[in-house]
């Protein structure tokens, strides 16, 4: 993990200045992610360059991560803002379509990345992205929401991978054991709504990199549900990971 580690320091080092900006914002929200990016940036830039958003939504958010967001942010020693996001939500409520329950909770990552920019123009920073490779694969998050950033500094770390590296870098126990959760609506896990573990996840991906498509996965062994499910969510979310497309009128 140190080769990776010193790797993704360089890195973030070096796009800032080839980019001519010294200062980064990072949403934290109290889970693995989140909280590697927020160390690693840190590391990368010195914690006088980084600023954190705590964006809980009062009555879904747990107090355990809102807790764990400000203590770690209090211990690197970094500038945090914690901004309710409820406020925003209902606003949204009163407009004449009626927004259904998709587009509500699909709206508190992109208020979220609102927020980020917001403050990212204020002061002149980069918005640092907290998804890691596992869920930019599957399309896993929300379009111009938390899949939008500046700079996705752990979008080549599979699952397993950032808790290897979270462990290397020394982060605390509560953030490696914790269950993952987007935290969308009460009680909600990233791998009860996938319908498959994060480790299932992370093995069959590895396969597909290395060129295997669905059946070679199913005669191998591998759990056909999870499989046709990692193809299905890689082919719908596809149109998540690229550019808005371009209708061309010149040749």
């Amino acid at each position: 993990m140190h080769n990776i580690y010193t790797k993704i320091i360089a890195s973030i080092h070096k796009y800032f200045k080839e980019n001519s900006f010294d200062k980064a914002v990072i949403g934290v929200s109290g889970g693995i992610d989140s909280a590697l990016c927020l160390k690693l940036t840190v590391d990368a830039l010195g914690a006088g360059h980084v600023t954190a958003l705590l964006m809980p939504e009062k009555g879904v958010s747990s107090d355990e991560n809102y807790h764990h967001s400000k203590t770690l942010c209090e211990f690197i020693k970094v500038e945090y803002f914690s901004i309710s996001i409820n406020k925003f939500l209902t606003d949204y409520l009163s407009l004449p379509w009626k927004p259904n329950e998709l587009a509500q909770i699909n709206l508190k990552a992109r208020i979220r990345m609102n927020l980020l920019y917001n403050f990212a123009n204020t002061r002149n920073a980069l918005v640092i992205g907290t998804s890691n490779k596992t869920e930019l694969l599957l399309g896993y998050g929300t379009k111009y929401g938390d899949l939008a950033a500046d700079l996705e500094i752990i979008g080549d770390l599979l699952k397993e991978d950032v808790y290897k590296l979270a462990d290397h870098v020394g982060l605390p126990d509560e953030f490696l054991q914790k269950t993952p959760s987007a935290e969308l609506y009460p009680e909600q896990t990233d791998e009860e709504e996938l319908g498959v573990t994060y480790k299932e996840l992370d093995t069959i991906l590895k396969q597909i990199e290395e060129g295997k498509n669905k059946d070679d996965l199913i005669n191998k062994g591998l759990n056909p549900h999870a499989v046709h499910k990692v193809f299905r969510l890689m082919e719908i979310n596809q149109h998540k990971l690229k550019p808005p497309h371009l209708i061309k009128v010149r040749s």
